[in-house]
């Protein structure tokens, strides 16, 4: 089974949400995730060029990050541009408090977000995910799969509590989602 997964995941090359491998594979969630848990502890424990990553429900195969350098020089790929300080803290914000409107980003940073928003769409470290249900339907914003990679975060549960969070309402949902739940 592990070899099946791999090889889907190696044709994939991007990830996979675990429902659709189980489908795939006609096994169960806890047999299909046991055995991708053991391939990725096999690549892991072997110093493999390759690793098999977690996001939430999804798995994917990439590149050893010990390797980086080699690859980005074998392949000539530019290191991907670092964000400033305004888009890591939009970003921050937006993770924290997703779903979010800009309107409510610009509220807690104090300054108009729009480009830095645009910026990190660009780059698909957030995504359009509905729309607040008032007057105007302003769009809600939330970190993609890019952003987890990106951070090395398997989920949104791995990011660091933030002092005072509780008092901020931080993590709560700056925002309410969309009545049907469908990006619109």
């Amino acid at each position: 089974m592990a070899s099946a997964a791999e090889g889907l995941l190696f044709a994939a090359g991007e990830s996979v949400h675990i429902d659709r491998i189980c489908m795939a594979l006609e096994a169960g969630r806890t047999e299909v995730e046991e055995a991708l848990r053991s391939l990725g502890d096999y690549y892991a424990f072997e110093r493999r060029g390759i690793r098999l990553l977690r996001m939430e429900d999804s798995w994917q195969l990439c590149s050893a990050p010990e390797y980086a350098a080699a690859i980005r020089r074998a392949l000539e790929i530019r290191r991907p541009a670092k964000l400033s300080p305004p888009a890591l803290e939009v970003l921050a914000i937006i993770a924290y408090y997703q779903p979010v409107t800009r309107a409510r980003v610009d509220q807690i940073r104090g300054v108009d977000s729009a480009y830095t928003v645009g910026l990190l769409l660009e780059r698909n470290m957030i995504e359009e995910c509905g729309r607040l249900q008032v007057p105007g339907r302003p769009r809600l914003y939330r970190t993609t799969e890019t952003f987890l990679r990106s951070f090395h975060l398997k989920s949104l549960e791995d990011l660091p509590p933030l002092p005072g969070a509780d008092e901020a309402g931080m993590g709560q949902g700056g925002d309410m989602p969309p009545e049907d739940g469908e990006k619109t």
